[in-house]
């Protein structure tokens, strides 16, 4: 406990060297003293001072002469530490993963007490943009650098018609990184983002302008259940969501709605255990922990809810799929250690 303690703590610290630029400027700007740092980011001096000193005896950044007066040491940022302590496509970047989700759960704690309380739900604008960014942004890297391999190597007939122009509907798109992947992937292809969280569609209208894609890939608030969207795409994804949609059977069976003749739907989610065991690993615990803090609490945020949460077990998708019309549940054998990839058929 004194060490879970300990590491919090120390996420914590991050979080304020994220979100106070101190980490950006070390990276971009160079080294510096606690007096150049605090001029160059904004932050008063005592408290840059305090924040460098801190990181500095955790080994998150280096201090050259540590011995000399305070207001002369100097701070730098270790080389590879950037890559990990800033936010990026990198595979390296833990910003979003470990550190701004935090922040977003300090903001909820006192709804989550009284949730747990209640049994109501804590809906995802408690938790505001820090999980937002953090969550959207933990599978940046994976949609970057290895969605599109997956389906080239998965299913070679949706990788043949996207190539030649197909449509991919990113249902729950978020900040639209898996969109914007496959965008470059396949660039002859069309992308339409569907999400019923405004910000959140702003963010990745946004995005999409940044990496250049925007006259491909288009977001919009949007329900997948619109029925002038049903037949219209040869691929539809729905990317880390469906454990914490309050009616999941509805969802799938939009998106089996949404399909082409010949179309496909895959869904990517969770990675846990067949079935619950005590003591788990190390990802078994990351995802009831998601779960406890947020996932379910913002499943419940609507009624009727089926109240998933992260720990959505291989069955439960089975279930939901068959119960929205699918044939057929196919799991594609794919490695990561945070998520399974699953193909719906019929």
């Amino acid at each position: 406990m004194f060490m879970g303690m300990l590491a919090t703590q120390e996420l914590l610290a991050s979080y304020l060297g994220c979100r106070l630029g101190l980490y950006d400027s070390l990276s971009e700007d160079g080294p510096g003293t606690a007096a150049e740092i605090s001029e160059r980011t904004g932050v008063a001096p005592r408290y840059a001072r305090e924040w460098l000193e801190q990181q500095a005896v955790a080994g998150l950044i280096a201090v050259e002469h540590p011995a000399r007066p305070a207001d002369e040491r100097v701070y730098a940022m270790p080389p590879g530490h950037a890559e990990v302590l800033t936010e990026s496509a990198s595979p390296m970047s833990m910003i979003a993963l470990t550190v701004l989700p935090l922040g977003g759960i300090a903001r909820a704690l006192p709804e989550l007490l009284a949730a747990y309380r209640s049994g109501a739900g804590v809906p995802d604008s408690v938790f505001g943009i820090d999980w937002r960014n953090g969550h959207s942004g933990a599978n940046r890297a994976l949609f970057e650098h290895v969605l599109p391999g997956w389906i080239h190597r998965q299913l070679p007939a949706v990788h043949a018609r996207l190539g030649s122009g197909g449509r991919v509907a990113d249902v729950a798109c978020g900040a639209g990184y898996a969109s914007i992947a496959l965008a470059r992937a396949y660039p002859r292809a069309v992308i339409h983002g569907l999400d019923l969280d405004a910000e959140t569609i702003e963010l990745a209208t946004g995005a999409a302008a940044a990496a250049g894609v925007a006259e491909r890939v288009t977001f919009e608030v949007r329900d997948a259940a619109d029925p002038e969207l049903r037949g219209s795409y040869d691929l539809i994804c729905l990317f880390d969501a469906l454990h914490e949609i309050a009616r999941p059977v509805e969802v799938l069976r939009s998106c089996r709605a949404l399909r082409k003749p010949g179309g496909e739907v895959l869904v990517m989610d969770a990675k846990v255990g067949t079935s619950f065991s005590a003591p788990g690993d190390e990802i078994e615990r990351f995802q009831y922990g998601t779960s406890v803090l947020h996932c379910l609490p913002a499943c419940l945020a609507e009624s009727p809810s089926a109240g998933t949460g992260t720990v959505m077990r291989v069955s439960a998708v089975r279930e939901f799929a068959l119960a929205a019309g699918f044939g057929e549940l196919r799991l594609l054998p794919v490695e990561d250690r945070f998520h399974r990839l699953y193909q719906l058929v019929g």
